[in-house]
């Protein structure tokens, strides 16, 4: 299959997930979509972070390492690789513009090849599952960022492909950040070799974990009840 085939499968693929007649779907993904939307989950890690390391150090070392992951998975993304491939985004895309559905006429920068979206949510899904190291919670942080992946298709931001990429590059950066951060707080730091039902075994607070599944529960519920009102 050459560049061509896939490109139209990806636009072929992308018809199936863009846009619909709901107005309730329309307002669902563009709140859900929101960074500001996700301001109390972003509380929520914190709160899980200082509630969960012992030292000024060990919290300051999570908090750089979640920094790195959004500046490998953004940077990456809008800085080196959208000016540098040039790919339209969908509503963007003379072939396809008028045919693309978008919401409020939002229809992002020029270019979309890969999506920092999916990289960046991703990336911080790995990173704190990694660091975690709780089923519930990795469930929880990748239903997270897929939801952002397809609010992204669903506006016509982003074809699949660009979004399968941002997903990887996000994996890789995740993982990336997970490595610094594993290297340098063991110089820190005493092993981790927590047994008790009540921690994870890296020693995070199960009630805590439960603090920020709820957040996010309540954030797809205000998400839901919002796009309901609108």
């Amino acid at each position: 299959m050459d560049l061509s085939s896939l490109i139209e499968a990806d636009r072929t693929f992308f018809s199936y997930f863009n846009g619909s007649d709901s107005l309730f779907l329309d307002g669902l993904a563009t709140t859900l979509t929101s960074g500001f939307t996700w301001i109390p989950l972003y509380i929520a890690l914190l709160y899980l972070i200082i509630k969960n390391n012992e030292t000024v150090p060990q919290i300051v070392l999570v908090v750089v390492c979640s920094a790195l992951c959004i500046l490998l998975a953004d940077g990456m993304s809008d800085i080196i690789v959208k000016p540098l491939v040039g790919r339209w985004r969908p509503g963007n895309d003379p072939v396809l513009k008028y045919t693309v559905d978008v919401v409020d006429n939002f229809r992002g920068d020029n270019y979309g090849f890969f999506s920092a979206h999916a990289a960046n949510t991703i990336s911080i899904a790995v990173f704190f599952c990694l660091l975690v190291r709780n089923r519930v919670f990795l469930f929880f942080m990748f239903l997270w960022s897929l939801i952002n992946c397809w609010t992204r298709l669903y506006l016509g931001l982003h074809y699949p492909g660009d979004i399968l990429v941002g997903i990887l590059w996000g994996f890789i950066s995740g993982f990336i950040a997970y490595i610094v951060w594993h290297k340098v707080y063991f110089k820190i730091s005493p092993k981790l070799n927590y047994i008790s039902s009540q921690y994870t075994s890296t020693g995070y607070s199960l009630t805590d974990i439960d603090v920020v599944i709820t957040v996010m529960v309540f954030t797809f519920a205000y998400a839901i009840i919002r796009s309901t009102i609108i």
